[in-house]
C-alpha cells in the first residue's frame, strides 16, 4: 500500500499550549487506526491539527505527498480528509438533505448511496439538523464527511452518548467501510474495544506522544496491557 498520510516531529496547540508533542505516524492507503489513551492525552487534538484547527509549532504533515500543513481546513476537505468532530456540529438553518449535497464531491459516495446504508436518513430527508436524536446527528455527521468522498476519514467519539442498538448499527456501518471502500480510517473512541474490533492497528497517546504501537487484534487480547495503557476497567 502506498503511503496515504505522514506527520513528521509535530508539534500542536491551541496558542502556546503544546497538546502534540514532536509526534510521528505514517497511514497507508486503506488502512484502519485506533487512536487511543486516556482523556486529555492529545486524541482529538490531533484529529484537529489534521484539519487544520490548532496552532502548528513545529514539523510537517503531509496527505498524498502534498504537504498541507499550513492549509486552511476547507483546502484540507478538499484534499481528500473527512472530518467527524465529536460536537457533530448540524446546522440548523439546512435540511437533512441540505446538509449533504451542500457539501457533495464526486465519488463513490453520492446521496443515494447514503441513504442506502442509512435509511433513517432518508425518512428524515426535510427534517431540520437539530430536530434529529443524537443517533441521527451522527449518522447525518458521518454521512456528510463521506459526501466529499475522503480518502482518510477522521472520526472523533462516534458512538459518544448513543443507545446500545445504535451503537451496534453504527459499529456495522464502520466495519463495512473499513472492509470494503478502500478509504482509510482513523478512529478515537473512549471505548477502546469498540476501537479495536473496527480496526487493524492501534496507537497509544499520552501527553501528546505515541507510547504504544501494535497490531489492534493483540492489543485486544492483552487486557492487562490495555488496562496500564488507557485505564480500562
Amino acid at each position: 500500500m502506498a503511503e496515504l498520510l505522514a506527520l513528521e516531529d509535530v508539534t500542536a496547540g491551541y496558542g502556546a499550549s503544546i497538546v502534540i508533542d514532536r509526534l510521528s505516524l505514517a497511514i497507508q492507503e486503506g488502512e484502519s487506526l485506533a487512536l487511543l489513551g486516556r482523556n486529555g492525552v492529545g486524541k482529538s487534538t490531533l484529529l484537529a491539527t489534521l484539519m487544520g484547527l490548532t496552532r502548528l509549532h513545529s514539523g510537517s504533515i503531509r496527505l498524498k505527498g502534498a504537504d498541507v500543513g499550513h492549509r486552511p481546513p476547507h483546502r484540507r476537505a478538499v484534499a481528500g480528509l473527512g472530518w467527524v468532530p465529536q460536537e457533530r456540529f448540524m446546522w440548523p438553518s439546512l435540511t437533512v438533505e441540505e446538509h449533504l449535497t451542500s457539501v457533495a464531491r464526486p465519488g463513490k459516495w453520492t446521496l443515494s448511496e447514503i441513504y442506502r446504508i442509512f435509511p433513517r436518513l432518508q425518512e428524515r430527508r426535510d427534517n431540520m439538523g437539530n430536530q434529529l436524536s443524537g443517533g441521527e446527528q451522527q449518522m447525518l455527521a458521518i454521512g456528510r464527511a463521506l459526501m466529499i468522498n475522503p480518502s482518510l476519514l477522521l472520526l472523533d467519539e462516534p458512538m459518544e452518548g448513543l443507545a446500545p442498538i445504535i451503537v451496534q448499527e453504527l459499529m456495522n456501518v464502520i466495519e463495512d467501510l473499513v472492509a470494503e471502500s478502500g478509504m482509510a480510517v482513523i478512529v478515537v473512541e473512549q471505548h477502546a474495544r469498540l476501537a479495536l474490533q473496527l480496526t487493524k492497528r492501534a496507537i497509544v497517546l499520552d501527553r501528546g506522544r505515541i507510547v504504544h504501537a501494535s497490531p489492534s487484534e493483540e492489543l485486544l487480547a492483552d487486557p492487562d496491557r490495555l488496562h496500564r495503557l488507557v485505564a480500562v476497567a
